[in-house]
């Protein structure tokens, strides 16, 4: 199996972690952080490009070192500068740098200090009180330090969802082409689109169990063969995740697709519904005493029950049983559903591609508009731009829908909103604009009332129209915003802002629980990709997935507007 782009952007990110704890040029350490997060984000596999004889440094922030790197971990799986920093700095400081409070310079007063190496010997020390008494960690620090530690611990290691899929997909086509396999479906929490994923269960219909267990654990990117049997085997790949493969016969194959899909309380749930009715259910069928009754499809499992059929998104046991007794289930959003993408970055800020090639890319995904939300002066990292050169885009953006057929081109900016509240451009530029987002980009610890009035303050600007990524998380790596989120909501709801859900991969943001309660309150959100390439408005997808989870419907997503009502729906 080729080296996958989730690898490559793993041996990066970490290379990057240990140079920022040994005091490494900054920009540097930043040049590999932007190569994991370019990489790590593209559709398209590292592999095959080199394959294709493409010069990768045509991607952004990629360049002829850099390139050449990633052809040898693809070459070799290994990245020998890495090797080098971890023969002087231990690779588990890296692990260390992702619980939250814990960046490059406190990673290294730990190790200097208290020769801590390990997540193991965090907690001994926070315990002991050690920790505490090292300058500049206070009670609030070793406290916000000690939650994520004890998540980290006890729970297993989870990956992206997108990780996942990237990890899962080639294993699944592997799995498809050996003779006598019929049909492969991955179960768990990635059938149910989780914004994290913690193994893969994968499900086969075959003759030829044997040979189908025999043939996966010798997949090339296996790392290490947990268990072999005749019908089931465990393995751990390369990255660390593990997949468990079972051959199932055709008569309960969609007894086992429920069983492997539903989370644990979902599952039990049903299980007791069933029991209501003399009914057994297990992953081999439905049963009434001896005889089996149901299990060959999802569909008939689900009918035997007296239930509509409940999407694997929704199955988290949070009310869908018995809005599925009822036929009351939501007709959850697709990705058919959406007209068009509220967020988009170019390259006159930090996005890869030209206002053109946006274009021509969103007209063939069939949409009817696009938002050009290149970023304000504030975000200087990311090339931020003034009044001035916004003005200059705005006036590019009408000369290209002048030309554009069967797509328009919406003026807008991703506006940052300041610590007080106040939006990072004049009004008298924002009128200007089809729509604005304003999103939050540092000082997210600000205390939870001065958060929660910094966005009530944002809102109340006639110019803004959504709360783009609402939270300011990044999955694994930085923690929600403490705000009043419910306050917020009704805030948006009186002043007629919308809140987004952002596709990246890492953000997903807003949440499921949070997607159903502004669905609750009657607040709709924009699914944006927040592609910052072509290729990114593909990511759209994740964002469905999460809408779907948070159980919102066409009628509760922006998006799904035709453009003139889109047009009118923000008008405040």
């Amino acid at each position: 199996m080729p080296v996958q782009n989730v690898e490559i952007a793993e041996l990066f990110d970490r290379y990057a972690d240990l140079l920022d704890i040994e005091d490494a040029n900054p920009f540097r350490v930043r040049a590999y952080r932007n190569a994991a997060r370019v990489i790590g984000g593209d559709s398209r596999s590292m592999a095959d490009l080199l394959a294709e004889g493409r010069d990768l440094t045509e991607l952004p922030g990629i360049g002829k070192d850099l390139a050449a790197k990633i052809a040898v971990i693809v070459r070799t799986g290994r990245l020998p500068q890495l090797e080098e920093v971890e023969k002087r700095t231990p690779r588990a400081l890296s692990e260390l740098m992702q619980l939250p409070g814990l960046g490059p310079k406190r990673v290294k007063l730990l190790y200097r200090e208290l020769k801590i190496r390990s997540h193991e010997d965090l907690l001994r020390a926070a315990r002991s009180g050690k920790l505490a008494a090292l300058p500049g960690f206070g009670a609030k620090t070793v406290q916000k330090i000690m939650a994520g530690l004890t998540q980290a611990v006890s729970g297993p290691k989870r990956v992206k969802l997108a990780d996942a899929e990237q990890l899962a997909t080639p294993l699944v086509a592997y799995l498809k082409k050996i003779p006598g396999v019929e049909t492969v479906d991955v179960a768990g929490s990635l059938r149910r689109r989780q914004e994290t994923v913690g193994d893969l269960d994968i499900l086969v219909i075959s003759a030829r169990s044997t040979e189908v267990m025999r043939r996966f654990v010798r997949y090339d990117g296996v790392a290490e063969v947990l268990s072999q049997g005749d019908t089931r085997s465990s393995v751990r790949l390369r990255s660390g995740l593990q997949v468990d493969v079972r051959v199932v016969p055709q008569v309960s194959y969609g007894a086992a697709l429920y069983y492997f899909t539903g989370s644990k309380a979902h599952n039990i749930a049903v299980r007791k519904l069933a029991a209501g009715r003399k009914l057994k259910i297990n992953e081999y069928g439905v049963y009434r005493g001896a005889k089996r009754i149901a299990g060959r499809s999802e569909t008939e499992l689900f009918r035997t029950l007296g239930m509509e059929y409940v999407p694997p998104e929704l199955r988290e046991n949070r009310g869908e049983i018995e809005a599925a007794r009822r036929g009351r289930l939501p007709h959850l959003v697709t990705l058919e559903d959406i007209r068009g993408d509220l967020h988009s970055h170019t390259r006159e800020t930090d996005g890869r591609d030209s206002l053109e090639r946006m274009a021509a890319a969103a007209k063939a995904r069939g949409y009817e508009y696009l938002a050009v939300t290149d970023h304000s002066r504030h975000v200087t990292v990311a090339h931020g731009m003034d009044a001035k050169r916004l003005l200059a885009q705005v006036a590019a953006i009408d000369g290209l829908n002048a030309r554009l057929k069967g797509l328009r081109l919406l003026k807008s900016v991703e506006v940052d909103i300041l610590d007080d509240g106040g939006l990072d451009m004049p009004d008298a530029v924002l009128r200007e604009l089809d729509l604005v987002i304003g999103a939050v980009h540092y000082k997210f610890d600000l205390p939870r009332a001065k958060q929660t009035r910094r966005l009530l303050n944002a809102m109340d600007n006639r110019y803004l129209n959504i709360l783009a990524h609402p939270s300011g998380r990044l999955i694994g790596a930085r923690a929600p915003m403490d705000y009043d989120f419910e306050r917020v909501l009704r805030g948006a709801k009186e002043r007629g802002c919308y809140l987004e859900v952002d596709s990246q991969p890492e953000r997903l943001d807003l949440d499921d629980l949070h997607c159903k309660l502004a669905k609750d309150m009657r607040v709709k959100v924009a699914i944006s990709s927040d592609a910052h390439s072509a290729d990114g408005l593909a990511l759209m997808r994740f964002g469905v997935d999460q809408a779907r989870r948070g159980w919102l419907e066409p009628g509760d997503v922006l998006n799904t507007l035709p453009l003139h009502r889109l047009l009118a729906a923000l008008k405040r």
